[in-house]
């Protein structure tokens, strides 16, 4: 697909590994990562809110992400909390 509208997030904690833009056309023997975001911040709480806040404003489109799940995990009670385990997924709706 091609994506028709892009916008990174950005400030001060907030670090992307890409090399996607606006108009560009993933090939279809393409590495389905075409993005990493990482915050960083003093404690769990700040660093769910600052990915929060990146990936509220972080705009892929033309091409289906996973931009939208992550942000239902962000907004997790369990997962907020940090009472999980390796099959938080299985046993959570997220």
């Amino acid at each position: 697909g091609r994506i028709t509208d892009y916008h990174a997030p950005g400030g001060h904690g907030v670090r992307l590994d890409t090399h996607v833009y606006s108009g560009y056309q993933i090939p279809p023997f393409y590495d389905s990562m075409i993005s990493k975001l990482i915050v960083v911040a003093q404690t769990r709480e700040e660093a769910i809110l600052k990915m929060q806040r990146a990936l509220d404003e972080y705009v892929i489109e033309g091409i289906k992400t996973t931009i939208p799940f992550h942000q239902r995990l962000m907004r997790h009670d369990r997962f907020r909390s940090g009472d999980f385990t390796t099959k938080f997924m299985e046993e959570e709706d997220v």
